[in-house]
């Protein structure tokens, strides 16, 4: 086989979804932004492949519930600025929501990919993206004495991808899809490690309560021997966090309380509490100046900076109201919040749907997959960025696309046939019409073997 063979097996349709779901989960923690060109490059491919009659849309009621949602939100926003008259100036922040009109695009080329395979490579790269945050945060504390970021660059964002990374090593371990539990519960050790060291208090909650949904989820499998071992591993891992995260955690309730003092005694708005109460009376104040479209996208840094100098006499300004749904009523109104939440409320009823109805353990791990991308960007927006950052956003539709797929989405076939390798293809030239095998549509990929719970 000579070099152009190889390289031709190499980037074939299947092969290059394998590559790009090992990056999508792989980059958030590790690589921060590189998962939005990732997921972006990927998108715009997907169009390219449609308009090109490669790939058909693979519509069924599951992905089409989320995709009206989706875009009904998308639309709320420009509505918002063609109101405000500010479409021209809004434009570059709208352009941020073409992530989410690619999500039936990428749901359609993504879902060619054999579903055992997918969960495989999501399960492998959630484990690596948690080893890898753990050096990192490591690093990041001890070595330069500050708050664990990873490669987001940002602290908050960093423990909210990562959250969602523990939490499928745990789902993976507790449904028994993946053999490797004792690798699994020490990548979900280390992560949970990682996120303590980000001081990211919201994301805590966000683990705590997601940790428990996926307890729930796979409460029929914890009998016995195994519910002896898991409360014996919990054990283990309380301890470990107790002893390596104690004084990150303390360190950070003791910043809790003395803000909550400075709040409650003096009306110091400067510290981390009082900025996000600030910020919150500013929202609601704007927001009953324009209840049902809002102000549009981009008016939200001048109305938090003139609402700071107004009501506070301070100088501070912030891109975000620090809560997703108040910063969604100021920048598209009553309609951007109603379809907003319809996003989540959709995704919520699909696995609903699934983990009511179905047995089945790769259905049940894209459910499982989808609550805790709920759980997760829910608690952690309550008091930062719901959506609105271009590693959130981008990590939302990775979860919804590929958690949609797994938990109620049927495989897609591909368009076109792969053409054989030259060398391969001249030796079939020369054999009988009888001996020679027949060019077929390509199957899906054997480079990873399916977990023993699908075989």
């Amino acid at each position: 086989m000579n070099r152009l063979s190889f390289i031709r097996q190499q980037i074939t349709p299947s092969r290059i979804n394998v590559y790009f779901s090992i990056l999508c989960f792989f980059c958030p923690p590790i690589l921060g932004s590189a998962v939005s060109f990732v997921f972006n490059g990927g998108g715009l491919w997907s169009v390219l492949l449609i308009a090109l009659k490669r790939r058909h849309f693979n519509v069924d009621r599951a992905m089409m519930a989320l995709t009206i949602a989706i875009y009904a939100y998308c639309a709320s926003n420009v509505l918002a600025s063609i109101v405000n008259h500010a479409i021209v100036k809004d434009a570059r922040h709208l352009v941020p929501l073409i992530t989410f009109l690619f999500f039936p695009i990428s749901y359609s080329t993504w879902s060619t990919t054999q579903k055992t395979t997918l969960v495989r490579i999501i399960v492998l790269a959630s484990m690596a993206a948690c080893f890898g945050a753990l050096l990192l945060a490591v690093y990041q504390q001890y070595r330069l004495g500050m708050r664990a970021e990873g490669g987001a660059g940002n602290a908050i964002v960093f423990a909210e991808v990562l959250c969602l990374a523990v939490v499928i090593c745990v789902a993976a371990a507790l449904s028994g899809i993946e053999k490797y539990r004792i690798a699994l519960a020490c990548a979900a050790l280390g992560g949970t490690i990682a996120v303590i060291y980000s001081g990211t208090r919201i994301v805590w909650l966000a683990l705590l309560i997601a940790g428990v949904a996926v307890l729930l989820i796979n409460q029929q499998k914890l009998r016995g021997r195994d519910a002896v071992r898991v409360l014996l591993l919990l054990a283990a891992i309380a301890v470990a966090i107790a002893f390596f995260g104690f004084q990150t955690i303390a360190g950070r309730v003791a910043f809790l309380h003395s803000d909550w003092d400075a709040l409650a005694a003096h009306g110091d708005h400067t510290t981390a509490l009082g900025l996000r109460v600030a910020l919150w009376d500013i929202g609601l104040k704007v927001f009953h100046e324009m209840p049902l479209f809002g102000h549009g996208v981009g008016a939200t840094r001048l109305l938090i900076k003139q609402g700071f100098q107004d009501q506070f006499g301070m100088d501070a300004g912030f891109s975000h109201f620090h809560n997703g749904f108040l910063t969604a009523l100021v920048q598209a109104g009553i309609l951007g919040a109603v379809t907003l939440a319809a996003i989540f409320v959709a995704a919520a009823r699909n696995a609903a749907l699934v983990l009511r109805d179905s047995n089945d353990p790769i259905e049940r791990f894209g459910a499982t997959m989808i609550v805790a991308v709920v759980i997760t960007y829910l608690t952690a927006g309550m008091t930062g960025i719901l959506i609105g950052h271009d590693i959130l956003d981008s990590v939302f539709m990775v979860f919804l696309v590929s958690g949609t797929y797994l938990a109620c989405g049927r495989q897609a076939a591909l368009v076109e046939r792969q053409a054989l390798p030259s060398v391969v293809g001249a030796q079939a030239m020369s054999l009988p019409k009888s001996q020679a095998a027949p060019l077929v549509t390509e199957a899906t990929p054997s480079d990873l073997a399916p977990p023993p719970a699908a075989r």
